[in-house]
């Protein structure tokens, strides 16, 4: 039995002025809880983290089946996203509002069964 599904998600060239607004990373969030019908708990941690090759915005946004984490890394434009939920989700909502707010010109994703009683298994 499955408890729960990770997303994880690597979107390569991502528009430059997409990664580093936080209004814009703000209104991703929203509509990303939104459109995969999760709860946020709270409002989104948006915070400039780094230097360097690492410096970019960070994302926290706790849901009440879990959390959805991103780093957006300046230097590359590349976005790295986490969606963990045990309610499960539609991985190609989570593509499709990636695209719209950050134009990625290539993604790669894996989607991971969670169950600690079980070995691990990638869908």
């Amino acid at each position: 039995m499955t408890w729960g599904y990770h997303l994880i998600l690597n979107a390569r060239n991502c528009m430059p002025r997409t990664i580093r607004s936080k209004e814009n990373i703000h209104l991703f969030t929203k509509a990303l809880v939104k459109d995969i019908n999760m709860v946020a708990y709270g409002e989104p941690q948006i915070v400039m983290f780094g230097t360097g090759n690492k410096k970019g915005y960070t994302l926290v946004q706790l849901i009440e089946t879990s959390n959805i984490c991103a780093h957006f890394v300046e230097e590359s434009n590349d976005m790295y996203l986490d969606v963990f939920s045990c309610k499960t989700f539609d991985p190609y909502i989570v593509k499709k509002i990636v695209d719209v707010h950050f134009q990625p010109s290539h993604m790669k994703e894996l989607l991971v069964s969670r169950d600690a009683s079980e070995p691990m298994k990638m869908l």
